[in-house]
């Protein structure tokens, strides 16, 4: 027939689409992040020379450049093996900082920010594992830092602050939200250098830099900032996930380390922007004043074997006068990229940065990728039951639900439909026999019935569809978004963002061997309680309608939820414990509306007619 036909179609289209994307998405990411780490471990155990960048001391800046990284002075003389952040954090004199989420400090050699640990932030699910670091300084195996200061213009000789000088901190103390650090340094020919550092409890510096003049003439000074990361970062490698260089100038730009790598360097010009780089969860992003004109730029650079990456912006000159006074200001943001904090949805409490500074669509800084408008929603719900329940699981389970409502109309109309079909299963099993070799015939008396019963075909098509979006959005936030990494569910739950830990195969732990680590199907030995959960739940899904008269087709039902459970045993386990709820859900809504419409539900039949075939 012609509708066992179509769905038919139908599941394999969907079988082989779910197939892709989990071949995509998960299985060659794997891989590549494996291969990755192999890589890394066998650099790690060469000692490569590390080069500090920085900005060009005494440049002389052309239209539409900015600050270019160079190597320090002597960098290049000699190949130093990295040394251990402690021992590099050590070597300089620091301020340190002190708030409740940030913890490090601020080298007065060079005067960067060039130490910080997020302390609200694990390495695993353990509470007692090492926070997350954000920065490191120059020497150690990877460099990441922020420096701000000014690069002299076209014949200016006075001696210029560069990531040499060593600064002098006014005063004492950590900085913290309450207390600032000011930092001083005098170049002994009459321009006076002063930075104060503000601070405040979630993850923005401001940085304010003044110029004093009491020498003989009038010196023109450009101002920058700029974001400096040595050696390419390992990222998830994953296709809806950006990570790499990021700015809104004039619209988004989004650059991986290895686009940049092929560009080696890309100018904007652009008023009321930003730029820096993401991680999957963390950022760190250059904001300027919204009504300065940028002369921004991403660019990568290869010193030795070690490719450098930056982000830095140059404002327009300013000329301190003799006896006068300039500054220049500056901010920071260095951090986790929490919804809340970034500035995601102003109505919600989650403004944020984007609102209280006026920015240019920071919220971007987030990848909530092509779909936003269902992706967004999906964290704005999940985020509003949490914030009840505090607990993103239950959150899962109710924002289903609220889903289902939503849809339910429509899908009340599409199972009415499948129930109708269901009803007339007869008048078109008389139909084959009435017309035995005449498949025109068949179909046209097949789609008078239809009419005359007001069934639509493509009716029963409409659930799955619909729940496609609704899948992907869910899958998204639960890949991006900081809220969902390690939020727990109950019992061996522990972090609703990674796969179900245990697994069929280990006897759910009481095997001391792990299957995935086997090569070429190794994958596709995690099966957790919960992918195993999800796939029962599918199959009295399948069960539920009558088993198709097409052995083609009963092939596909029958093994569907196996092939599901296996695919999605990888995926996040909010995920997985989403499908298993929807798949209940919907049992509970087709049996309801089959009974309404006067239709057997022959799910416990269909049950016991399979276990029957399987004993005899």
């Amino acid at each position: 027939m012609m509708t066992d036909n179509r769905n038919t179609i139908l599941a394999v289209i969907l079988s082989g689409l779910v197939l892709i994307a989990w071949q995509y998405f998960y299985n060659v990411p794997a891989m590549e992040k494996q291969r990755a780490q192999q890589q890394t471990q066998a650099e790690l155990q060469k000692t490569a020379p590390q080069p500090t960048a920085s900005a060009t001391p005494g440049a002389t800046p052309q239209s539409g450049s900015a600050p270019a990284p160079t190597t320090a002075p002597g960098a290049n003389q000699q190949a130093q093996p990295a040394v251990s952040r402690d021992a590099a954090i050590a070597a300089s004199p620091r301020v340190k900082i002190d708030t409740p989420r940030l913890a490090g400090s601020i080298s007065l050699k060079g005067g960067r920010i060039d130490d910080l640990a997020l302390l609200q932030f694990r390495e695993t699910v353990d509470p007692k594992s090492p926070p997350i670091i954000l920065y490191s300084p120059s020497g150690t195996a990877e460099p990441y830092y922020a420096e701000f200061g000014w690069v002299a213009a076209t014949g200016v000789t006075s001696k210029m602050p560069d990531a040499q000088t060593v600064w002098q901190q006014e005063g004492s103390g950590s900085l913290t939200p309450n207390s600032p650090a000011v930092l001083k340094w005098d170049n002994g020919e009459g321009l006076t250098f002063r930075r104060t550092i503000s601070v405040d409890d979630h993850y923005l510096f401001t940085i304010k830099d003044d110029v004093s003049n009491v020498g003989n003439a009038p010196v023109t000074l450009y101002p920058f900032a700029l974001i400096s990361r040595h050696g390419t970062p390992q990222v998830s490698g994953y296709y809806i996930l950006h990570e790499g260089l990021i700015g809104y100038l004039d619209g988004l730009q989004e650059y991986a380390y290895k686009k940049i790598d092929e560009a080696k360097s890309v100018s904007f010009k652009a008023t009321n922007g930003w730029l820096g780089m993401t991680d999957k969860y963390w950022a760190s992003a250059l904001l300027p004043d919204t009504s300065a004109l940028l002369q921004a730029r991403f660019s990568s650079n290869l010193n030795g074997n070690v490719h450098t990456y930056q982000t830095d912006y140059l404002l327009d000159p300013v000329t301190v006068a003799i006896g006068g006074t300039t500054t220049a200001n500056a901010r920071l943001f260095a951090g986790a990229k929490e919804a809340g904090v970034v500035g995601v949805f102003p109505f919600a409490g989650l403004g944020g940065y984007n609102k209280e500074l006026g920015l240019n669509h920071f919220d971007l800084l987030i990848d909530w990728g092509w779909f936003y408008f269902i992706t967004k929603p999906m964290f704005l719900g999940l985020d509003f039951f949490y914030r009840f329940f505090g607990n993103f699981g239950i959150s899962i389970l109710l924002v289903t639900v609220i889903v289902k409502l939503l849809f339910f109309p429509l899908a009340n109309k599409s199972y009415a439909s499948m129930a109708k079909m269901k009803s007339v299963q007869p008048q078109l099993q008389a139909l084959k026999e009435r017309y035995p070799d005449d498949k025109v015939k068949q179909q046209q008396e097949m789609m008078e019935i239809y009419r005359k019963e007001k069934i639509n075909p493509v009716a029963g098509c409409l659930p799955v569809v619909i729940q496609i979006p609704v899948f992907f959005s869910l899958y998204k936030v639960l890949f991006v978004t900081i809220e969902m990494r390690h939020a727990p569910f109950f019992g061996w739950i522990k972090d609703l963002s990674a796969p179900d830990p245990t697994n069929l195969f280990t006897l759910f732990g009481l095997i001391p061997f792990d299957p995935t680590t086997l090569p070429v199907f190794g994958h596709y030995l995690a099966l957790g309680i919960w992918p195993i959960i999800m796939g029962i739940t599918m199959w009295f899904q399948m069960k539920l309608n009558p088993t198709p008269p097409d052995p083609t087709q009963q092939l596909i039902f029958n093994w569907m939820p196996l092939i599901f459970t296996f695919m999605l045993a990888g995926f996040p386990a909010g995920l997985v414990i989403y499908w298993a709820w929807n798949n209940t859900l919907s049992v509970l809504q087709q049996s309801f509306i089959m009974r309404r419409n006067g239709v057997k539900v022959e799910l416990f039949d269909n049950l016991k007619a399979t276990f029957a075939r399987k004993a005899t």
